[in-house]
């Protein structure tokens, strides 16, 4: 089944390997990018026709939303979705328990995991990511094994020309800091997993800036661009999320030190406040289209 699947996947993956420049900045900038949970209530084409309507050009996609639309079309029309409305994918979401570290949903969210490299390679992608989440206390014995379970999946996913990439989550018992999770992923040591960084999850949680002098120069593959709400870190949630100038984390620092470290990928904003994610995506997509440059001009990563 893997060798019928990794031939599949082989012509996708060599045509979209000729569009990597399509889907990095030149040295020293980066690239703006809208995430689907952005304008979760519009859906997949909802989603997509409006942000493109406002001038974006890369899009992160997600499981969920992907799921809704083929319930009633194809991969193949979803794809048609992405290339006329001119658009370029740059990373896809599967969220799955237990994908980073062994635990009782592990075997089922391999098998989901190897269904989303297929039709995510389809769709023109070259990144896939999950978040470290589990729904079980977390022993040092499971840390210890966290690298042959990073290994295993980017052996799944390397045939399909996809990188996989480990998102860490303020709120894991697993995975919660860039520290642990470059460790991890080091120690995995395949060629098809790299890790990612979420402003929030990296500012209201355990990790510090310091920590972002860890990464090798070019190691960060991917990043979700967002602000954090004033307050309390013990009331943060993902309300707490905000559009990258609005709030109070150092966005304009971690974005030149993001640069430094030759970053040069997407910012793909990532926010889940009703006030946004029920709203016309295309009216959402340019507020965040005005601000995000702001910003990134002001960092001179644009």
């Amino acid at each position: 089944m893997l060798k019928r699947r990794a031939l599949l996947a082989a012509p996708v993956a060599a045509a979209f390997a000729r569009r990597l420049d399509a889907q990095t900045a030149p040295a020293g900038k980066m690239l703006l990018a809208m995430h689907q949970n952005t304008s979760s209530a519009a859906g997949f084409r909802g989603s997509l026709e409006g942000w493109a309507r406002a001038g974006i050009r890369y899009v992160e996609i997600t499981d969920n939303l992907l799921d809704g639309f083929l319930q009633n079309d194809t991969l193949a029309a979803a794809r048609r979705v992405i290339t006329d409305l001119g658009l370029t994918p740059v990373s896809a979401a599967a969220v799955l328990p237990d994908i980073w570290i062994p635990g009782p949903a592990r075997e089922a969210s391999l098998e989901t995991w190897r269904r989303r490299c297929e039709q995510f390679a389809s769709l023109g992608l070259e990144k896939i990511y999950a978040p470290s989440i589990t729904g079980r206390p977390v022993t040092g014995e499971d840390f210890a094994a966290t690298p042959g379970c990073i290994h295993e999946v980017g052996e799944i996913t390397q045939p399909y020309g996809l990188t996989a990439m480990v998102e860490f989550a303020r709120t894991s018992t697993h995975l919660a800091t860039l520290p642990s999770t470059l460790a991890a992923i080091r120690s995995a040591a395949h060629s098809s997993v790299r890790p990612m960084l979420d402003f929030f999850h990296f500012w209201s949680g355990m990790s510090k800036f310091e920590d972002l002098d860890l990464l090798e120069p070019g190691e960060l593959a991917h990043a979700h661009f967002q602000d954090l709400l004033a307050g309390p870190r013990e009331l943060i949630d993902n309300d707490s999320r905000l559009i990258p100038g609005d709030g109070t984390a150092p966005v304009l620092r971690i974005l030149r030190k993001l640069a430094e470290k030759g970053y040069t990928g997407a910012l793909s904003v990532e926010l889940f406040r009703a006030e946004f994610a029920n709203a016309d995506p295309y009216a959402v997509a340019a507020t965040i289209r005005d601000k995000c440059e702001a910003v990134m001009r002001a960092a001179d990563v644009l």
